[in-house]
């Protein structure tokens, strides 16, 4: 009779082992691990890719919390990460730039972009400058000329309540600094700034949704995530509010924006928005890419009347975007939320497709998920659903492949050469480590918690190349397309006639 027992506890043993290898093994379709890095088991939020010299430099942002640093033997606040990807299949750890005290969102240096100064206009051309947030306290500009011994420049704005996912403009210095003023109504909007001298920060003015601004009366509209900026030759920035509910989406003119009125009333706030998308309450806009000029065969035969409107060209607004290609094309933004409760607790995000061909009739055209029976995503622990897309517009990509992250599903490659009718081409999924972090549900006898990958953002290079930044402190992954899906997108060499 003991022996039965013995013998039912090891198939006990063994099942709940296979199950815990099923959901910590790598799982992956035509997407391959290149190399990874532990990021010191700080959890991560945002890498930003920079081609620096003969080097490629990734600069990785985290959410608050604190770690040993070897190569300091202290203890410092999770800040900034910067790790020498030259070569993808070793990522180096170069070094790590504290951040701010606090815990998740309320600390750490969430926001990393870096522009050299050789092409900002007024800076010191042999340097290498880095934009970050400091936990939601302010914005900072460091010198990473030497990666490997950061310094820091300058303090661009301190005493706010909150920062997030901002934007530089490298060419003309422009950045528009997600922020929390203490006079705004909202947790976030935006505070623009001429960072062109990064030494010398000169601001330009404050913007917002209508009743986000000081002495607004009424219901405050949800608080900004990030702008995607296409500078002044595209003339246009797309502003996302709202992550995981009541998203709203700005389409806004970037000419009127920085050189019309500037004080925060409802009608100069309005002036330059070309057209706002109003999502369902469920829905939020935690990214919107724009993805503009898509060639369209279809419509290749369609022959609209001379007087018809012309794509690109509003009713309102006679300024036309420039276009990528010539012949039929559309024009789109791919809009994705971001999904923040976990085991399913709230109502998933997932990407959506809006043709905005003709700005001031922005119409959504499709959407698209990862199948939760897929993977039985639900029930893996941690948040399911999508997060972000990723924001470099190489060519190897642009167009074509979407990145997309879905947290414990993982990094998803998006075929987008019919906006109409997205698809799936490839997945990878990180395996978890020992240093991946639980994540929890309910509170005292009720609390669960589960180790989950938690993959949070994604970004490209102009190699090629895809990271991926774990939330759950399993570090970076780079990955490479392969295998059919590696045919989809536009690498050096390879004829586009297929597109």
């Amino acid at each position: 009779m003991r022996r039965w027992h013995l013998a039912a506890a090891a198939l006990v043993v063994l099942a709940l082992g296979a199950g815990l290898a099923a959901q910590n093994r790598v799982e992956s379709r035509d997407m391959a691990l290149l190399g990874h890095n532990d990021l010191q088991a700080r959890s991560a939020y945002q890498p930003f890719i920079h081609h620096q010299g003969d080097r490629y430099i990734a600069y990785v942002g985290h959410h608050g919390g604190s770690m040993m640093n070897p190569l300091t033997g202290r203890m410092e606040q999770n800040g900034t990460s910067i790790v020498d990807v030259t070569n993808p299949r070793a990522p180096r750890y170069l070094a790590h730039i504290p951040g701010d005290a606090g815990e998740g969102e309320g600390g750490g240096a969430q926001m990393a972009t870096v522009c050299n100064g050789s092409t900002l206009p007024r800076a010191d051309r042999t340097k290498v400058y880095l934009l970050r947030s400091f936990g939601g306290s302010g914005h900072e500009i460091w010198d990473v000329t030497a990666p490997e011994k950061p310094s820091r420049v300058t303090v661009v704005v301190s005493g706010l309540r909150d920062t997030h996912k901002s934007w530089w403009e490298c060419d003309t210095g422009i950045a528009y600094l997600v922020s929390g003023d203490p006079a705004w109504r909202t947790r976030r909007m935006t505070k623009i700034y001429d960072l062109g001298n990064p030494a010398s920060p000169v601001f330009i003015r404050d913007y917002g949704l209508v009743g986000q601004q000081p002495g607004a009366t009424g219901d405050v509209p949800t608080e900004l995530h990030g702008p995607i900026s296409l500078g002044p030759k595209a003339n246009r920035i797309y502003f996302s509010h709202g992550t995981g509910r009541n998203g709203v989406v700005q389409i806004v003119d970037r000419e009127k924006l920085l050189n019309g009125p500037k004080e925060p009333t409802p009608a100069n706030l309005r002036y330059p928005v070309i057209a706002q998308i109003d999502l369902p309450t469920e829905s939020g806009a935690h990214t919107a890419f724009p993805v503009l000029g898509m060639p369209m065969p279809e419509f290749a035969k369609q022959k609209p009347p001379a007087n018809a409107p012309q794509p690109g060209m509003g009713h309102e607004h006679g300024d036309r975007v420039p276009r990528l290609t010539t012949g039929p094309h559309r024009d789109f933004l791919a809009v994705v939320g971001e999904t923040t409760g976990n085991e399913c607790l709230e109502n998933r995000q997932f990407v959506r497709m809006v043709d905005i061909t003709f700005e001031t009739n922005p119409i959504g055209v499709d959407a698209w998920t990862v199948p939760e029976a897929s993977g039985n995503f639900c029930d893996r622990g941690g948040r399911f659903g999508a997060h972000s897309s990723h924001e470099n517009m190489t060519p190897i990509y642009y167009g074509r492949v979407l990145f997309v992250t879905f947290f414990n599903a993982g990094l998803r490659a998006l075929d987008i050469r019919d906006p109409y009718d997205v698809k799936e081409i490839a997945y990878y999924i990180p395996a978890t480590t020992e240093k991946t972090d639980q994540r929890c549900i309910g509170q005292g006898a009720d609390r669960k918690c589960k180790v989950a990958i938690q993959s949070n953002n994604a970004e490209v290079d102009d190699r090629g190349y895809i990271y991926i930044a774990d939330r759950a402190n399993t570090g970076l992954h780079i990955v490479e397309l392969s295998g059919a899906a590696r045919q989809v997108a536009n690498f050096p060499g390879r004829s586009t006639a297929s597109r």
